[in-house]
């Protein structure tokens, strides 16, 4: 009686307990079913997320420019003489204008409230024949006068801050002195000048009325007592000139000098000779017969002409060196401003962009390098006379014929990019031919950015391409004698070890294939040319060899462990590859690989190249591709093979015709994911393939990709800057091109699983 209460105790405390635990089972199941369905959309809203800010960064890029009219005033002064020359300075408050009775006017931009008119010095009685402005950031302009003289002057601008309330105060400097200074000894009339002034040396370039183009170069030099710096004066005689000179530059470097005529001749000449007659002249026709020259002036940097000319047309034309090495003068893009004649051309201080001015009195905002118009806007109903743009390229002032100034705004923040400046050929300053090439800055205003992501794409494939060329082969075939022909004992033992390179931080192997793989490659690379055919040779060598032993010799070492074998064979292998590579290297390529390959093909070599970085990276990816593959085969299945076995099919033909089909699915995925590891990978290609933005199908040459790029460029770059915002658009392109190959990816996986889940 006793034992049977017991027993009923027992089943009544089991049937109480067995709920609980299927209650608490049934909880976990949905813990576990919410927690992974709450990760999964977390992981999409951060994608997403990511997307977005991507796009925020990237929106304000392509963003149209545009320009306000702001006020519209009566020219200040204007009973003190035509105008020479508008000028703003760079907080658009201040603006002066030159005169041709030698006065500057300052006055306000917003209103034009005359602030003063100081004469600039000229002295009584002298006529004033000429005028020229220097370098505008620097603010010189000159004066050529009747007697062979001229006065060179600096309009500048002081900021203080009384009551903290900014205050700009106006004012002319001298930098060689109140006194007109001597050009032409004989006194003739300047009828055209060009004059640029540095820290320790100024030129003046004139013709003179008796038609004779003359260079005087002013040099400070220091006194050893402290004294004031002694001005050294040097008078050349270039040539005398015939020719019509209605347009003269002079290079901020004071070596190179343009003329130009109406009828498009334009003569270089280079006046960084010390002696005279020494001077190297070149002519070339800039504008075909029928039409000419209106305006000439030099693009930021003064590597490049900018010349408008009577139909409407803007042409830039720079240095380059053709094939024998010798500069010529080049046209290396057109501007179709209008129909009408180009009265101005204003070139920004600090980008590669330039206002127009046309006879019907359109403004138009042309960025070089892109290669587009950003605005253009009537001005006025008169014909333009004078036109300033600030140096900040943020507003411009133009004076027409009715003497009205009108002040304009603009928005103008990142010009220099365009579908053609990003992904196209672009023709650069100096640069023989158009090319892709991405060089983002420099310590100069003067420099011309180069935001071409087409190497830095190319350069994202060609490292992925090569990565998997190194790893798809020794990570799958791995993977395919691992999970099917290698004994159980001795997977247990290879497949951690390959997973756990996994674990090596990626910087370590930078840095090693940096420092020592890079080196090491370059001194022997007919030995590792050498080991791609003597070690597959050498291991079938040994196969065959090992079909010959007896029987008993075989079956002495267990199935499954052949792998053992092969691992002195392929050290002795690539051993006996570094040995005959020398006499091999000596036949053949007459001593050195490298030099026969530049001798021979014209391909050269770089230490840190794409054969370095696919060796590395491909070490890298080999453990994502090995493991994930060697699952899906491992995965299939047994009665499938067995089956396939009991039906007459060899291993290897189960292995080809039924496993891999049916492990595809995983297969394709491992290769995917590799993939994806690869067009990622940073720090490898950053140290170990020169970080070049070189584009070069070579194996023996570097590369620099997408995040590599990013990596180094984004703490460098002004934020909110077009670099800034150039980074984050590879970055779009990057995590684009990555998504949308991935879904392909993913939808070709599962057309694979979809045809072969039925085996």
């Amino acid at each position: 009686m006793s034992e049977n209460t017991n027993n009923n105790t027992t089943t009544s405390a089991v049937a109480s307990v067995k709920p609980y635990y299927q209650r608490w089972r049934l909880l976990k199941d949905k813990l576990a079913r919410y927690g992974i369905a709450f990760g999964g959309l977390a992981v999409i809203v951060a994608l997403v997320l990511i997307f977005l800010y991507l796009v925020y960064v990237v929106y304000p890029l392509f963003l149209s420019a545009h320009a306000d009219a702001v006020a519209e005033y009566a020219l200040p002064e204007a009973g003190q003489g035509k105008t020479l020359l508008l000028a703003m300075e760079e907080q658009n408050e201040v603006a002066v204008r030159f005169s041709d009775q030698g006065r500057a006017i300052f006055f306000r931009v917003k209103n034009g409230e005359t602030l003063s008119a100081e004469p600039v010095g000229i002295p009584g009685g002298v006529a004033i024949t000429s005028f020229a402005q220097g370098q505008p950031a620097k603010g010189v302009v000159a004066y050529g006068l009747a007697d062979g003289r001229a006065l060179i002057v600096r309009h500048r601008y002081r900021v203080t801050y009384p009551g903290d309330v900014r205050l700009i105060t106006p004012y002319l400097e001298y930098p060689l002195g109140k006194t007109p200074l001597v050009v032409d000894e004989a006194g003739s009339a300047l009828q055209h000048l060009a004059v640029q002034v540095d820290e320790d040396q100024a030129t003046l370039v004139a013709k003179t009325s008796d038609k004779r183009l003359l260079l005087t170069r002013f040099s400070r030099e220091e006194s050893l007592f402290g004294d004031e710096p002694e001005l050294e004066v040097t008078h050349m005689t270039i040539r005398r000139t015939e020719e019509d000179t209605d347009f003269m530059l002079l290079d901020k470097e004071q070596r190179m000098l343009y003329l130009a005529s109406r009828n498009g001749e334009l003569r270089y000449v280079d006046v960084s000779g010390s002696e005279p007659g020494r001077f190297k002249e070149k002519l070339v026709d800039v504008l075909p017969v029928g039409t000419e020259v209106s305006s000439m002036v030099f693009l930021n940097g003064d590597l490049s002409l900018l010349i408008g000319d009577s139909s409407g047309l803007v042409s830039q034309w720079t240095l380059v060196r053709d094939a024998q090495n010798r500069f010529t003068m080049q046209r290396i893009r057109v501007f179709k401003v209008s129909g009408h004649k180009i009265l101005a051309i204003r070139s920004e201080q600090r980008r590669k962009g330039f206002l127009t001015v046309d006879a019907a009195g359109v403004v138009g905002i042309y960025h070089t390098t892109a290669e587009r118009m950003l605005i253009e806007k009537r001005v006025g109903s008169s014909r333009p006379v004078a036109v300033a743009l600030s140096p900040r390229a943020n507003a411009f002032v133009v004076l027409d014929s009715a003497d009205k100034m009108h002040y304009w705004r603009v928005e103008n923040e990142h010009p220099e990019v365009s579908l053609q400046s990003i992904w196209g050929e672009v023709w650069y300053e100096s640069y023989p031919r158009p090319a892709y090439i991405w060089q983002s800055s420099s310590a100069s205003n003067d420099f011309e950015p180069k935001f071409s992501l087409t190497p830095l794409l190319f350069g994202t494939l060609k490292a992925a391409f090569y990565a998997m060329l190194v790893a798809i082969p020794l990570a799958i075939m791995g993977a395919i004698y691992t999970a099917y022909f290698m004994a159980p004992r001795m997977r247990l033992l290879v497949k951690p070890s390959i997973e756990i390179m996994e674990a090596l931080p990626t910087v370590i192997l930078g840095f090693l294939a940096g420092l020592w793989l890079a080196p090491f490659v370059e001194e022997n690379l007919a030995s590792i040319f050498a080991m791609l055919l003597v070690i597959p040779v050498g291991v079938m060598v040994f196969a065959f060899c090992w079909q010959q032993l007896p029987k008993r010799i075989q079956y002495f070492f267990p199935e499954g462990w052949d792998a053992a074998l092969l691992i002195p064979v392929v050290m002795l292998s690539g051993w006996l590859a570094f040995f005959i590579s020398p006499g091999l290297e000596e036949l053949f390529f007459q001593g050195d690989l490298r030099l026969w390959f530049q001798r021979e093909w014209g391909i050269g070599y770089d230490q840190r190249n794409a054969l370095v970085g696919g060796l590395a990276m491909g070490f890298a990816v080999i453990p994502t591709i090995f493991s994930i593959t060697e699952d899906a085969i491992f995965s299939v299945p047994r009665h499938l093979t067995v089956g396939s076995l009991a039906l007459g099919a060899t291993p290897w033909q189960t292995m080809i015709r039924v496993v891999l089909l049916t492990a595809s699915p995983g297969i394709f995925s491992a290769v995917m994911i590799g993939f994806g590891r690869a067009v990622g990978e940073t720090m490898i290609v950053l140290m170990a393939t020169g970080n070049t933005p070189v584009m070069d199908l070579s194996i023996f040459q570097g590369m620099r990709t997408q995040s590599a790029n990013i990596a180094v460029e984004m703490p460098e770059s002004e934020v909110d800057s077009t670099h800034y915002r150039i980074l984050f658009l590879a970055a779009l392109v990057l995590f684009l091109f990555t998504f949308v190959f991935n879904t392909l990816a993913e939808l070709i996986r599962q057309r694979l699983r979809n045809k072969y889940s039925s085996l």
